[in-house]
C-alpha cells in the first residue's frame, strides 16, 4: 500500500513512522525547505504522551524535554503573584507530561523514521485526482492513499473539502513565537515556566537547557497578525505589561525570524472521503488556548495508523478511524471555547484573581487534579482503547 502525506510537521510524521511500521510506502511532503525552527514550547500530554509511549518513543520523549520545575505568574511591577513548583502538575497527570519544543518534538519523530519513508520538503501537492496526486514539481505520484497533515492552514483541505474561510472559528486573538538570548533574563526564568498576569494578553517566558529563552505572546485583536511586521505588532501590542516582558521586547527577532498567526479552530462536518484524510490541525485544531494541539495531531494520527492497518479497505479504515477519533477532537474543542478561553487570557479582574486562586489551591491535597482537569480537558477513551484492533487486515482496493 502506498500513501502520500502533505505536511512533515507532527502529525505527519506521526502518521509516516506508524505506516512504515506497518508496511507501507510513505511519501512525506512539505512546503517548507527544511525542518521548522520556530515554535512554541509546549506541555505535551494527554492522548499524544500515550500515542509516544506506544510507539517505544516515551524515554526519547523524555530526554529530549526541557527542564521545568517552577510555574509563575508575575504582575505588571515584576512581583511574584502565584508560584507553583511543575511537579504538582506532573503528579496530577501521573508523570505523564513533559515540557518541550515543538522543533524538538518534531525532530524526534522525525529521527525515527526509517528508509521507507521518503521525506521531500520544498514541495506541496497541486492536483488530486481519483489515483494520483501531482506535486508542485510535476511529479505525479500514484497512491492509495492522500492525507493533509499540513496544519491549520491546509492545502489538501482547500484542495478536496472547501476553502478555508468555511471552517474557520476565529476566536480573536494573535499569537506569536521567539526565541533570544539574553543572560539576565535567563538567569531570572530558568528552569521554569513564566507569565504575565495582565488582562486581554500575556507574555510566556521559558529557560531553555541551551541558555536561550523562549517566548510566547497572545493577545485579543480584531485584526489577524501580519507575518511581515511580526516585531513591531508584538512590540506594540506588549509594551509596558512589565519590566521583564520591556526587556525581552527588545531582545525581539526580526519578524522573518518568528512564528506569527491567528488564533484559530477548524471545525468540520467530516475530515475524510473515501481515499483522502486530514489528521491533526488540518481536521480539528483546537487552538493555543487548548493547549493540546500537538498531543491531538500526534494521537490521532496514531489512531489513523492503526485502523489502516487492521481495517479490510481503506474507505473502510477512514470511516472507522473518524468515528473513533472525532468525539475526543470535538469535546477538547468544545471546552477550549466554552471554558478554557476566559481562564486562559482573563477579559476582567475578576476574572484574573479566581485564576490566581485556583493555582493557589493547588496546593490543598487533591485540587491538582481539580485544576489540571480544567486546564487539560481530555476525552473519556484512551490510546489504547480508540486504536484497538478492527473487524479484519488491511487488503488492497
Amino acid at each position: 500500500m502506498k500513501t502520500l502525506i502533505c505536511g512533515a510537521r507532527i502529525a505527519g510524521l506521526t502518521l509516516a513512522g506508524r505506516l512504515e511500521h506497518h508496511g507501507w510506502d510513505v511519501t512525506l511532503v512539505d512546503d517548507a525547505p527544511g525542518p521548522r525552527r520556530h515554535g512554541y514550547m509546549i506541555d505535551f500530554s494527554g492522548p499524544g504522551f500515550e500515542a509516544v509511549t506506544a510507539m517505544g518513543l516515551g524515554a526519547h520523549l523524555r530526554r529530549m524535554a526541557s527542564s521545568v520545575d517552577k510555574f509563575r505568574y508575575i504582575d505588571d511591577a515584576g512581583r511574584t503573584t502565584v508560584s507553583l513548583d511543575y511537579d504538582r502538575f506532573v503528579k496530577a497527570l501521573s508523570g505523564e507530561i513533559v515540557s518541550i519544543m515543538r522543533p524538538d518534538l518534531e525532530q524526534m519523530l522525525r529521527e525515527a523514521l526509517g528508509d521507507g519513508v521518503d521525506l521531500r520538503y520544498g514541495l506541496t501537492v497541486d492536483q488530486v485526482t481519483d489515483s494520483t496526486a501531482v506535486l508542485s514539481d510535476g511529479t505525479v505520484v500514484d497512491t492509495d492513499l492522500i492525507v493533509g497533515a499540513d496544519g491549520i492552514h491546509s492545502r489538501i483541505r482547500s484542495l478536496v473539502f472547501g476553502v478555508e474561510s468555511d471552517f474557520l472559528r476565529d476566536l480573536g486573538m494573535d499569537t506569536s513565537a521567539f526565541v533570544f538570548e539574553d543572560p539576565e533574563i535567563f538567569d531570572e526564568v530558568r528552569g521554569q515556566f513564566v507569565l504575565t498576569e495582565t488582562l486581554n494578553r500575556q507574555m510566556g517566558l521559558y529557560g531553555l537547557d541551551d541558555g536561550r529563552v523562549a517566548a510566547f505572546t497572545v493577545h485579543r485583536s480584531d485584526e489577524p497578525p501580519s507575518s511581515d511586521n511580526a516585531r513591531q505588532e508584538v512590540r506594540a501590542a506588549f509594551s509596558g505589561i512589565g519590566p521583564l516582558a520591556d526587556r525581552a521586547l527588545t531582545s525581539c527577532p526580526p519578524s522573518a525570524e518568528m512564528y506569527s498567526d491567528r488564533v484559530a479552530q477548524i471545525v468540520m462536518p467530516n475530515w475524510t472521503t473515501s481515499r483522502v484524510a486530514l489528521v491533526g490541525d488540518a481536521a480539528h485544531a483546537v487552538s493555543l488556548v487548548a493547549g493540546q494541539g500537538a498531543s491531538l495531531g500526534t494521537a490521532g494520527a496514531y489512531i489513523l495508523a492503526e485502523v489502516l492497518a487492521t481495517e479490510r479497505s481503506v474507505p473502510e479504515a477512514l470511516a472507522e478511524y473518524e468515528r473513533r477519533w472525532r468525539p475526543t477532537a470535538t469535546q477538547i474543542q468544545r471546552a477550549a471555547r466554552d471554558r478554557v478561553i476566559e481562564v486562559f487570557l482573563p477579559r476582567s479582574k475578576r476574572t484574573l484573581l479566581l485564576r490566581r486562586w485556583g493555582f493557589r489551591a493547588m496546593r490543598i491535597p487533591g485540587m491538582s487534579r481539580v485544576m489540571t482537569g480544567s486546564l487539560f480537558p481530555k476525552g473519556s477513551r484512551s490510546i489504547a482503547e480508540l486504536s484497538a484492533a478492527g473487524r479484519s487486515q488491511l487488503r488492497n482496493v
